[in-house]
Formats: C-alpha cells, structure tokens, sequence
C-alpha cells in the first residue's frame, strides 16, 4: 500500500535511527577532543594537588605515596619530574631527564613555540597546550611550585585522541549503518504485525459495506486492536441481525401489500359477478311482478306462470346467496370441519338416490362401480355435499349416450372416488379456471339450470379444508371429476 502505515512508520524509525547515529558522529567528530583535553588537564591538576599536599607534610619520599604516584601517572599516561631549586631531581619517571628538563625551561623561559594555548595560569602553577617539535605531537605541560619550594614538571600527550576520535568515528559508522538495516528489519516485522490486524479490520469493514458479515475477527490477545476487533464483531452480528429482521419485515409488507391487492381484486370481481348473477333473477322478478300488479294476462293460468317464474328466480337467488355464505366459511377457516369415519359407499347411495328423479326426467343411466363398505376419515356432509356437485354437474352435462359412471378406487392410504359423464370434453385452456367461482364453461346452459359457476370452488375449498387432491381430466366421450380421501386415521 503507498501510504501505509508500515512504511510510514518504518521510514519515521529509520530516520531517527539514522539522526541519532548521525548526531553521535557529529558530537564525537567535534566535541571529544575538547572533552579529553579537559579531562587531561583535570588529571593534571589533581596530580598536582596530590603531590604538593604529600611534599607539604614531608611525605613524598614514603614509600606508600610513591607507590601511589607512580600508579598514578602510569594510568593517565603522565611523565613527571620534581626538582629542587638546585637543580636536584628529587623524582623522576622520565629517561632522558636533560632532555625533559631542557624542554621545560625552553616552554618556560623562551615560549619559542608559536603553538603554545595558555589552559590555565595561577600564582602557584600554570597549564598549557604546546606541541612537541621533535616528535611533531601536541601534549599538556603543567609546571608550577610546591609549598616546601620544589618545581613540579608535569607532561601528558593528547596527540593519540586525534586517531581515537578517527576510529570511533569510523567505528560509529559501521555500526550506524549496521543499526540502521537490523533496526528497519526489526521495525518492519514489528509494524507488520501491528498493522496485519488493522489491514484485517480494514478488510472486515470493506466487506461489511457490501453487506458480507461472514468475515469475523480473530483475537490474538487483549489489546486495543483486539478489543476494536471484538467490537466489530459484535456490530457485525447487530447489523446482520437488523437487516435479516428488515428483509423480513420488508418482505411481509410486500405480502401484504400484495394480499391486499390481491384481495382488493377479488372483492371488485366478487361484486361484479354477484351483481351479473343477481341481475337476470332481479329484472325477471321485478317484470312479472309488475305484471301481475299491472294485470297484463287476467287469467288463472297466466297469473301461475308468472308466480312460478318469480318463484324460480327468488329460488336460484337463496342458492346463490346461499352457495355464497358457504364458500365464504369455508375459504375464511371459520367452518368447522369434523373428521369422523364412516362409510363412503353408503354416502354416494344416499346422493345416487337423492338425484334419481332428476336422472329419470333426462333419461340419464348411472352406474356404481365399488363393492362393500369402504370406510374413510372425513366430514361426512361436506363429502356428500362435494359427491352432490359432481353428479349434478354430470346430470346437466351429460350429453350422447347419457352415462354416468361413479367408481370407488381404494388405494393404500386413500380412497379415490371418480364421476364420469358421457358429453363434450373441456376445452384444454378452460380446466385451470374451472375451480374459480362464478366461471363457467358454457354460460348458457348453466344458465339454462340454474347453475351459477360456484360448486366447483366450494368443492375444491372442502377438499383444501381435507388436506386432499381433487381434479378434472377429459375422456374420449366425456369428462371425469375425481377427489380422495384418506382411509386412515394418520
């Protein structure tokens, strides 16, 4: 990633890496010479101070303190002499004592160096930064007078500092550079897994704005980022759950809506199919009716057949309302269905039987094909009232030979019960909308008996009622209705 903050935080790293190493270079380069001179001349001076303390109470020729001197001056690299006012050496570390001391009164009497810095001057002794011509190296001198009257000469050389400032610079420089590459690979690893869990979360959040809460943190332990990622987790499932609970409610609202319509639809087509049923039998009765009152035909025989015209309309009017309030209950769930056991075959005799007039004033033949009792779980009166439609239907339609065969099939779990007329077929696009009230096949001749186009839907409400099948199939000379129902009480 260009901005990460991997990067960001391994280039912040290196760079302070990098200054700091470059900061110590720069301070040693500049700073240290000055510093070891200062701590030079500071060993000077307490050398100085501890010999003219020992040679003020007459102790500088023990052995202890000579010891102690001599210590001294090896650790801090110091070649000294003390002399007499004589000339008399009275201590020396040096070997070539003329020489050493000839260099002294040449610093002191003749300043023939033009090198030579004044560190610091007092009435008791003086410190001073010169350069040895011979040897071509600069070095502290300290010379000065004890309290019991000897000279101290004192010398310390600085020129090594030079080449350790050298070294030490060169020495920080591999191991800056060294510094640099470990701490950018350490700091990279180190951000790297910092920064994996924030990519992480990153990537969770990304997917969430897509509306994809698979993805979950993983904690790796108790800090900030894992207490950010519990909590993303957390928000992932509440908005899961939200928006699962608003799809849902969503959805239902579009049920409604479409119930609402659907029922909105069913209720103008109710009314405009009760009010085109009810219209025919309301304008016969209102015509005979005024008929009769404007006393159009005065004989007895004219007066009958207009009651009986109004009596038949007023009849077919209670059927309809009444087919009505049935299918109502029935599609409502508020009609009680009982399921008890009982025996088919005797409920289709009592319809065969209750329709044989209406056979014989149309020469109709029926025929029963199913022997024995066959016992079924149903309500009985809503059976008889669905075997009633079936075998009035095929009364009205049967047509040709004028047969109608009713056939009981048991079968393992159900009952199959089939009425077939002889007569025309339905045609093919007609047998989906058969089940639909108020539709009818051939409107005239249903009008011709009075029918309505509502006994197949209360037909197949009972049987939606029973949890059971019931259809429609043409045959070669007719038309068989069948339904079933279970021969079992599970």
């Amino acid at each position: 990633m260009r901005h990460s903050i991997t990067g960001k935080i391994t280039a912040i790293m290196i760079s302070i890496v990098a200054g700091t190493v470059l900061l110590c270079w720069f301070v040693n380069n500049t700073l240290l010479e000055s510093y070891y001179v200062e701590h030079k001349q500071r060993t000077l001076l307490d050398t100085f101070e501890m010999v003219d303390v020992e040679s003020k109470e007459g102790k500088i020729n023990r052995e202890d303190f000579l010891i102690r001197l001599e210590k001294q001056c090896t650790n801090s690299n110091i070649t000294m002499m003390i002399v007499s006012s004589d000339r008399t050496c009275m201590y020396s570390n040096v070997r070539d004592e003329e020489h050493f001391l000839r260099q002294f009164l040449n610093l002191i009497f003749y300043k023939e160096n033009e090198d030579t810095q004044i560190l610091k001057n007092t009435s008791q002794y003086m410190v001073e930064k010169t350069k040895d011509s011979r040897l071509e190296s600069d070095y502290l001198a300290l010379w000065g007078n004890l309290q019991n009257g000897n000279m101290v000469l004192m010398r310390t050389a600085v020129e090594s500092i030079k080449e350790s400032v050298g070294i030490a610079n060169q020495f920080l420089a591999y191991v800056g550079v060294t510094a640099v590459i470990v701490c950018a690979l350490i700091i990279y690893v180190v951000t790297r897994k910092i920064t994996n869990p924030i990519l992480q979360l990153a990537d969770i959040s990304r997917r969430m704005t897509n509306l994809d809460f698979e993805a979950k943190y993983q904690s790796r332990g108790q800090n900030e980022v894992d207490l950010l990622g519990e909590h993303m987790n957390q928000m992932s499932e509440k908005l899961e759950k939200t928006i699962s609970e608003l799809k849902s409610a969503n959805n239902e609202l579009k049920m409604d809506i479409e119930r609402k319509t659907e029922i909105d639809e069913m209720r103008k087509e109710f009314i405009s199919n009760v009010s085109h049923e009810l219209k025919t039998p309301i304008a016969l009765v209102q015509g005979y009716a005024e008929g009769l009152k404007e006393c159009i035909n005065d004989d007895a025989a004219s007066r009958e057949f207009y009651c009986e015209v109004i009596m038949d309309e007023a009849d077919k009017m209670n059927k309809l309302v009444k087919n009505l309030l049935t299918l109502n209950q029935l599609e409502s769930g508020s009609e009680q269905v009982i399921f008890e056991r009982f025996d088919l075959m005797e409920v289709i005799l009592g319809v065969v039987n209750a329709t044989a007039i209406l056979r014989e004033q149309n020469n109709i033949s029926l025929e029963i094909f199913g022997s024995g009792p066959e016992y079924v779980w149903a309500d009985e009166f809503k059976t008889e009232q669905v075997l009633m439609n079936y075998i009035s239907n095929a009364i009205h339609y049967a047509a040709g030979e004028k047969k109608i065969l009713v056939s009981v099939i048991p079968g393992a779990d159900t009952v199959r019960v089939e009425v077939f007329n002889t007569g025309n077929s339905i045609p093919a696009e007609e047998l989906a909308h058969i089940w639909e009230k108020f539709y009818k096949v051939d409107k005239a001749r249903t009008r011709e008996y009075g029918g309505n186009g509502i006994g197949l839907s209360i037909v197949k409400a009972i049987m939606e009622s029973f949890h059971r099948e019931c259809g429609v199939r043409n045959e070669e000379n007719g038309v068989t209705f069948w339904f079933e129902l279970d021969s079992r009480s599970q």
